[in-house]
């Protein structure tokens, strides 16, 4: 072995403080503890006046950090982003024809339920292989539109939102889990826009927000789907939005103590300077990272181009000769031998693609990851496969 080979192979000095590069749930904001979390409403009834209010709070204080217009409505629904997503698209799609755009799984999954589930018979559905985006200016002012803003599973995202019309007759239907507080999104031009407490935020999972604009909400009060609705995706009655919905009375019960730790990020988020200050942990968190790549002769970014990188599920593909020599099967083996090696050493957590991506690895960069910790990690990916390919090339498999 040569001397840098060799040099590459010993194990770099310094490691991230925090392992934790997670796309979900995501590390905690810094200075998070569990001791500082108030516990005084845990075993009340969130239905109770204190209770209730915190629900409140929560939503006032997250559309407020967000920068949501001020006729909008925010409200807190189950499930997560998935939950928030499906209850806006079994509520109110139906009405106009749709256009889909897909790019990675999870817009995958929402052109599957509308075309499979809600059977929507005017659908377009216009999709692209991961690390690209299809042609936005193929969506029609007169249609409904369903996206993700981020793409998190391809780490494509959309470079910005000049191909809605500004006179858009249809809603716009936004999935922006991995998006929300991360990236400057223009509310303009989207009418339903979704997101967790567990992305960008670090907090608990199992909860979703669900934004609408003026105009879905008219939507949901003069159109009624032909489809039953379970109980959980219900916010009218009687041909009116349900506007207690929007004030903390939620449609199941939700946990306490994930609550505080929503207001715990919350309260964070605005002691670092709120929304530019979280776009900007994020962007320096994604130029750690690029900095790395652009130097680095064995990895490349999934993603095509340059404009639709992801500053927060950035995604990578290993482009060397000898990576590309190997069978789907054995990359993935590969892949997954150099992650439980930096498991192993405690530099990185569950750091993969995600399943259906292609093979590869993921790093979040979303506003709770310390940029030091991403650029102390890039040595030690350096140094995984250094390791993957003195074994490999000691055991004859790669030629």
């Amino acid at each position: 072995m040569n001397t840098s080979a060799k040099r590459l192979c010993e194990k770099p000095a310094l490691r991230p403080d925090d392992p934790r590069f997670s796309s979900g749930p995501c590390k905690k904001h810094p200075g998070w503890n569990l001791s500082n979390l108030s516990v005084s409403n845990l075993g009340r009834s969130h239905r109770a006046s204190i209770p209730k209010s915190r629900l409140q709070e929560a939503i006032t204080q997250s559309s407020k950090l967000l920068g949501l217009p001020d006729d909008w409505q925010l409200a807190i629904v189950p499930a997560s982003d998935t939950g928030a997503f499906e209850l806006a698209l079994w509520s109110m799609l139906g009405k106009r024809g749709v256009d889909v755009f897909v790019w990675e799984s999870f817009s995958s999954d929402w052109a599957d339920d509308i075309q499979n589930q809600l059977k929507i018979d005017d659908l377009n559905i216009y999709q692209a292989d991961y690390g690209d985006l299809p042609d936005l200016s193929q969506a029609e002012t007169d249609r409904d539109i369903v996206f993700v803003y981020n793409g998190t599973t391809s780490g494509v995202r959309v470079p910005d939102l000049d191909w809605i019309s500004p006179h858009q007759k249809g809603i716009v239907f936004c999935d922006a889990t991995s998006a929300a507080f991360a990236m400057e999104m223009d509310f303009n031009k989207l009418d339903v826009v979704t997101w967790s407490w567990q992305k960008v935020l670090g907090s608990e999972g199992g909860f979703g927000m669900l934004a609408l604009s003026p105009k879905a909400i008219a939507r949901l009060e003069s159109y009624q789907p032909s489809r039953p609705l379970p109980k959980i995706f219900r916010i009218t009655k009687s041909g009116k939005v349900t506007q207690g919905v929007f004030k903390g009375a939620t449609l199941n019960t939700p946990s306490m103590l994930a609550l505080e730790d929503l207001h715990s990020a919350l309260n964070w988020a605005e002691s670092i300077g709120g929304l530019p200050a979280l776009v900007q942990r994020c962007n320096d968190n994604f130029k750690a990272v690029d900095t790395w790549v652009s130097q680095t002769e064995w990895i490349d970014w999934l993603p095509n181009k340059t404009e639709t990188l992801s500053t927060t599920s950035m995604c990578l593909k290993v482009v060397s000769k000898e990576f590309a020599t190997l069978s789907e099967e054995e990359q993935q083996a590969a892949i997954g031998l150099m992650c439980q090696w930096l498991q192993e050493e405690e530099v990185a957590f569950d750091i993969a693609a995600y399943r259906s991506a292609p093979t590869g690895f993921r790093l979040w960069g979303g506003a709770t990851v310390e940029s030091s910790d991403l650029e102390k990690l890039m040595p030690w990916l350096d140094w995984a496969y250094a390791r993957w390919m003195n074994e490999e090339l000691n055991s004859g498999e790669v030629s």
